[in-house]
């Protein structure tokens, strides 16, 4: 797909925001940052990050990134195929971090999306987390052309380990609406994205989260929660520095929240929006850095559908 070149700044700014709002948010997971506290890529958390590394959720995000550059059609079944096959090398890789609900799938090592999903469905208890729409920016990127695709895709990418209806309508909305953003510069798709995945649920969810505090959504591990965070962070500030600041600052699960806003934001503003000093830092699985993210975007909106 053809973009212009404001076009292609917000494409690259989807991989791009995500990994910094999580290495952002990395060091100050589980805590809750006062005013006094000075945000900034710190590094440390529970998993003693390296300054600038990346967690899990942009780990995630470049498998999928990677599956959707090299098979593309994640939304059959060779695609989630490819899904699948870069989720267990990672799981390989023995990460320091991963997601309760995530490894209850992974450690299967299963080889195709089918047989990953059928764990996914048969997981018991509490099976809404944040760890499917932490990596779904980069459906996005794939299917730039097509949101019927777009939405299809989000959905089945999200049940190879998430197979429950509110991780896989936020990740629809999520995904549509970093579609839109990267095409339009507006977070319009948000809003857009309710005639596809709402059916009265979302829709309040969002006008919660643009009008409350952190306070009123505090279980950001809950999807619902997590979205509703990174919605508040991005509607109530003016900048895309500002915005994963107060994502971090909502405190919780800092790297997943504000990763997830990372996401929009850079689809909103462009990587061109993210200061320098942040980007020179950037690293983290496989051996990446920034201008990785970079030429793996760059590649994917070559192929878009």
């Amino acid at each position: 797909m053809d973009l212009s070149a404001e076009q292609a700044d917000r494409a690259a700014g989807v991989l791009l925001g995500t990994a910094t709002g999580d290495a952002l948010g990395a060091g100050y997971e589980f805590t809750h940052p006062g005013p006094e506290v000075v945000i900034d890529m710190i590094g440390g958390g529970p998993f003693d990050w390296a300054p600038g590394e990346w967690t899990d959720d942009t780990s995630m995000a470049v498998a999928v990134a990677r599956a959707a550059a090299e098979a593309g059609n994640l939304h059959e079944v060779s695609g989630l195929d490819a899904v699948a096959a870069e989720f267990v090398r990672w799981w390989d890789s023995k990460p320091p971090d991963v997601g309760n609900q995530t490894s209850q799938v992974l450690r299967w090592r299963d080889r195709t999306g089918r047989e990953m999903q059928v764990h996914a469905h048969e997981l018991s208890g509490l099976k809404a987390g944040n760890g499917s729409l932490m990596r779904t920016a980069p459906v996005a990127l794939a299917y730039l052309g097509d949101a019927h695709l777009c939405a299809k895709a989000a959905a089945k990418v999200s049940s190879l380990t998430h197979y429950d209806d509110q991780a896989i309508g936020a990740c629809k909305l999520w995904s549509l609406a970093i579609r839109h953003a990267v095409l339009h510069g507006t977070y319009d798709g948000v809003r857009e994205a309710l005639s596809v995945v709402d059916d009265g649920f979302w829709g309040p969810l969002l006008d919660r989260a643009e009008t409350g505090t952190p306070q009123d959504f505090p279980k950001n591990g809950w999807v619902v929660h997590a979205l509703q965070t990174a919605w508040w962070a991005i509607t109530n500030a003016d900048t895309l520095p500002a915005a994963l600041e107060l994502a971090v600052r909502a405190g919780g699960d800092t790297d997943t929240t504000a990763a997830i806003a990372g996401g929009l934001l850079g689809a909103r503003w462009g990587a061109s929006a993210i200061p320098e000093r942040w980007v020179a830092v950037l690293h983290g699985y496989p051996g990446h850095r920034a201008d990785d993210l970079l030429a793996l975007t760059r590649r994917l909106t070559a192929n878009t559908l």
